[in-house]
């Protein structure tokens, strides 16, 4: 703990910690404020997935409201801390969740920029900015966990098994991803249909939220311990 009572921040490369202290530090201290705004982000997302839920068997709503349940994850996450009880499985899915569709949602917005063109630009900007404000919130969660290896694997169990649900077996029906404005076989790019590009980012990003977790815990061990003999 630092002098001010939050937690240190550990010696991290940059592209494991972007987000400067300053601004961690802030967000640290006025964690209920944190956790305030993504529950209002969560009421505001099972609202917008409304359609979606309407047209889903109820028995697959779990895997419905990706978005909305990242920002859940991240509140209870942050209130666990706070509480004095923080649990490193429920950190782990707040950060694989805000990480992997903080990201999917802007890419899909402009893959699909021309189809997107029914939402309100008030109503566009805010989806594209809130959700890379995603991403800037799970970079702080380093402060807070170890990302144990355990808890990762549940992290990468739950997204692992979204991935296969939403794009490949959909187990009831048909696959659960979040609506796209265009038909699932709309020709893209580089051979791709419109359901293989928002797959391809969706993968991507989950392998970038294991990449990063990881990581963070190897360069935190290596801080403790002294980098490994073949350390590049």
């Amino acid at each position: 703990m630092t002098t001010t009572g939050l937690p240190d921040r550990d010696r991290l490369p940059t592209y494991l910690a972007p987000v400067p202290k300053k601004i961690e530090d802030l967000g640290l201290r006025y964690a209920w404020l944190v956790v305030a705004v993504n529950l209002g982000g969560t009421v505001f997302g099972f609202w917008y997935y409304r359609h979606q839920f309407a047209e889903t068997t109820t028995v697959m709503w779990p895997f419905v409201p990706d978005s909305p349940v990242a920002t859940l994850l991240i509140a209870l996450a942050i209130a666990s801390w706070k509480l004095g009880h923080e649990r490193p499985w429920l950190t782990a899915l707040a950060f694989f969740g805000n990480v992997i569709l903080g990201l999917w949602t802007p890419f899909t917005l402009l893959a699909f920029f021309d189809a997107y063109a029914y939402l309100h630009p008030v109503m566009y900007h805010f989806l594209f900015w809130s959700h890379l404000a995603m991403v800037v919130q799970a970079f702080v969660l380093h402060r807070i966990t170890n990302f144990p290896v355990g808890a990762v694997a549940v992290a990468l169990a739950w997204y692992g098994v979204g991935l296969i649900v939403d794009y490949s077996v959909p187990i009831v029906g048909d696959p659960h991803h979040t609506l796209i404005p265009v038909a699932r076989d709309t020709p893209m790019f580089l051979g791709a249909d419109a359901l293989g590009v928002v797959a391809a980012g969706e993968t991507a990003f989950t392998l970038l939220a294991l990449f990063l977790a990881l990581s963070t815990r190897v360069k935190k061990l290596e801080a403790i311990a002294g980098p490994l003999p073949d350390d590049s």
